[in-house]
């Protein structure tokens, strides 16, 4: 009897290694040559990759070059610096080419019609990767921005309302009363004789003070710590994603990050209480709404989890299909909207302030538009319409330098996009960056700082898309442009501001463009 059980339990390990082995060779050898042969015989090739890193050597290697010194004056032209393997690549093989990371095959894209079908279309047959997944697991985790297929339908549904309509233009007093009193401390700063600013930090230190009250009802300063380390794993997030990711593979130093995020104190054990108490007023009425989440995306969230009974808090409930809204998804959620609703927008901010030093006339022209439109009172709701100049230097900045270089998506069905079969598994990358400064799409001035090509009507889909398109698209765009325009308001209404000699251009990519030493300013106040 002993025997047959050893025996069974023998047949049952032999049959999992030997599945486990006929998937691992399927995943790293068999699925990405056959997706290698299908391109080719659509006349589609790229560089040839190596043994199980595929190009992710030749990537680093060849931008390691191109930031390794920094531009020697302010110019725009920053795709060779940024994207050099595009631009090497699609010299040599064309505007379609295939590249390795590791051994995912990613097609570059740039045909705006073949985009715009994609992204529309194809929305619910394509998503993130697993390797995406796998590298920004321990910073947004599966977050709206990691999430596919239903999880990441429920997801949108519960957060959309936190940005729009009514809800939306409630945050409007708050971003006022943020950006004052950053002002302020601008204005006190520069009365003690302090002159240079680099901008960079108070723009992200106002943006995280913004998205921690408006939506969790909180402050930046209370949640500096947390704010630190999200900082440190994004950075330690982008590292990462440079290297080899295999099944299993762990960063010890981004996990250690993530551990201290969760064991500050108040932090975790405030975000347990949260959870537990449902964000709001239980079904029975005996839990009080939770101070600190009355108004955005947490709030929304937390309401989602129903009141429980002693005896399930500690299971996942089931919403949808296959849906699971626990305490780690809520979390992760939080720390999305804190990447996308702080950093993007703080890096929005910068760069357009940097564009507006460099470019005094444009500043002095959205100036004397904000006293006519504002009349000396702060931004409302209403007036960010009427800032037509503002949202044409925005939209400029945002082509020059949008916060995302790339836009991936991975087909999870065989699809056909124009005259292109598509393979399941195959991932397309849209170099977001080199559409925005193709001479081809934009004409010869394609690199250079003019908001004038954003004063007649919107550009056809695919050749403007900062905040990507189609139904996956940021959801918290308005929120960005509403918060941007507030803030560019109430700043040049205050201060003239002039490049600093100390400042020196330098791009560089850290999951979303960044200024690599930050930007630096002279501030003068307009009311002395």
């Amino acid at each position: 009897m002993a025997m047959v059980v050893l025996t069974a339990i023998l047949v049952v390990l032999l049959s999992l290694l030997v599945k486990g082995a006929y998937e691992t060779i399927s995943c790293y050898w068999w699925t990405p040559r056959r997706i290698k042969k299908i391109m080719e015989r659509q006349g589609v090739r790229g560089p040839m990759p190596r043994l199980l890193v595929g190009n992710i050597l030749d990537t680093a290697s060849l931008v390691a070059k191109s930031t390794s010194d920094d531009m020697e004056s302010i110019r725009h032209d920053v795709v060779p610096r940024l994207l050099p393997h595009y631009v090497l690549w699609s010299q040599q093989y064309g505007k379609r080419f295939v590249y390795w990371n590791g051994t995912e095959p990613r097609m570059c894209l740039t045909e705006t019609e073949l985009i715009k079908e994609l992204l529309s279309k194809y929305s619910t047959l394509s998503g993130k990767s697993w390797l995406q997944q796998q590298g920004s697991k321990h910073f947004i985790g599966k977050g709206l921005l990691m999430a596919n297929g239903d999880d990441w339908y429920h997801q949108r549904h519960i957060v959309a309302p936190a940005f729009m309509g009514d809800k939306l233009k409630s945050y409007a007093g708050y971003m006022v009363e943020c950006s004052d009193q950053m002002l302020q401390s601008l204005r006190k700063a520069v009365d003690a004789g302090q002159t240079e600013f680099e901008i960079s930090e108070y723009m992200a230190r106002l943006t995280a003070d913004i998205i921690s009250r408006t939506e969790f009802d909180s402050s930046y300063e209370k949640g500096k710590q947390i704010f630190h380390l999200l900082t440190l794993l994004q950075h330690l997030c982008a590292q990462a994603s440079r290297h080899l990711c295999l099944p299993g593979s762990r960063f010890p130093e981004i996990m250690k990050r993530e551990n201290r995020i969760a064991t500050i104190p108040n932090a975790s054990e405030r975000g347990n209480k949260v959870a537990e108490d449902g964000g709001g007023e239980a079904a029975d009425g005996d839990h009080p709404e939770p101070e600190g989440l009355r108004r955005g995306g947490a709030e929304l969230l937390l309401r989602e989890r129903p009141a429980r009974d002693a005896a399930q808090r500690d299971a996942e409930e089931e919403i949808g299909s296959g849906f699971s809204l626990n305490l780690q998804l809520i979390m992760d959620e939080c720390k999305t909207f804190f990447f996308a609703g702080h950093d993007t927008t703080a890096l929005l901010l910068t760069w357009t302030i940097m564009l507006l030093a460099s470019n005094p006339s444009w500043q002095e022209r959205v100036r004397e538009e904000v006293a006519q439109v504002c009349n000396g009172a702060n931004p409302s709701v209403e007036h960010l319409s009427k800032l037509t100049l503002l949202n044409m230097v925005i939209n400029e900045s945002l082509r020059l330098y949008p916060p995302a270089s790339v836009l991936p998506r991975m087909a999870f069905e065989d699809i056909r996009l124009g005259d292109l079969h598509i393979p399941k598994g195959l991932s397309i990358w849209i170099p977001v960056l080199a559409i925005h400064h193709s001479e081809e799409l934009w004409g010869e001035d394609a690199n250079e700082f003019n908001p004038e090509r954003f004063a007649s009507k919107p550009f056809a889909p695919g050749r403007f898309m900062p905040f990507a398109m189609g139904p996956r698209n940021c959801i918290g765009q308005s929120f960005a442009l509403m918060e941007a325009k507030i803030i560019l308001a109430m700043l040049i209404s205050r201060f003239s501001f002039t490049i600093a000699e100390s400042y020196r251009h330098a791009p560089v990519i850290v999951l979303t463009i960044k200024p690599k030493y930050g930007v630096q300013i002279c501030l003068k106040p307009l009311n002395p």
